[in-house]
């Protein structure tokens, strides 16, 4: 029986918690060491923490805040946003972080991930990559959340972030992202099929069916979601919440 990696991904805007719609639209959830917190006591495998303005403004990520809430966490965290180079990787580690995500800064070079990998290991490193897709065309590769079409091929970049050491690929559908449509599988498949690193689907999920689909159809090790989990009901209200072990193994 396959029990799936389901990991709650929070993502933080000027100090508090906000859940974005197609990487736009941001609506405020709450306090981040609030929302830990109650994750904590529904014994959540592990958070990815994603900080949305910090590459695209071309700051440093916010450490004193990732120190704050790593220090509140049960459970291993990723964090993501603004990290250019092997002094933030360190500095991140130190705050507590177990893995640290890097995405904009590796569309310009991979270097911070191979120095990243060389010092802290694979296994402390993920590799995101935001996609979208036009009606007519090719996937295109997004940097600084989305605000800029880099030119790369996406097959050309996941091999290359593989090449540089990353443990694990978060591959994030920003024209899905928090629509709860579900998972766009044949971009999953495309991934996860050239690739041995675990795969992380991110970017639809709306059910838990979704979920089971991205792993059973698409091939994915593991999924991350927000709104799944911060959305409650056809009018959106916020509720915290976790489905529990059974509902994740199939």
């Amino acid at each position: 029986m396959l029990r799936t990696r389901l990991i709650p991904c929070l993502l933080l805007r000027d100090h508090g918690l906000v859940k974005t719609r197609r990487f736009g639209d941001a609506v405020y959830i709450g306090d981040p060491v609030n929302a830990v917190r109650i994750f904590n006591e529904k014994e959540v495998d592990e958070l990815v923490l994603l900080d949305i303005d910090a590459s695209r403004e071309g700051r440093e990520p916010e450490f004193d805040l990732v120190a704050e809430v790593a220090g509140e966490c049960f459970m291993p965290v990723a964090y993501g946003g603004g990290v250019k180079d092997l002094a933030h990787v360190r500095r991140l580690i130190r705050c507590g972080v177990e893995k640290v995500v890097i995405n904009s800064a590796a569309c310009e070079s991979t270097q911070v991930i191979a120095q990243a990998v060389q010092v802290f290991g694979s296994q402390a490193v993920v590799g995101a990559i935001d996609v979208r897709k036009p009606v007519f065309g090719s996937w295109r590769v997004m940097a600084r959340s989305a605000t800029v079409e880099t030119g790369l091929s996406l097959d050309a970049h996941v091999q290359s972030l593989v090449k540089a050491g990353v443990g694990e690929l978060l591959i994030n559908h920003v024209d899905r992202d928090g629509t709860m449509s579900g998972f766009d599988i044949a971009l999953i498949q495309r991934v996860a099929r050239q690739v041995s690193v675990p795969v992380i689907a991110c970017g639809g999920a709306g059910s838990l069916e979704h979920v089971r689909q991205a792993v059973v159809e698409g091939g994915a090790s593991a999924v991350a979601a927000g709104s799944l989990f911060v959305f409650h009901g056809k009018h959106r209200a916020v509720l915290i919440s976790y489905p529990s072990t059974s509902e994740l193994s199939w």
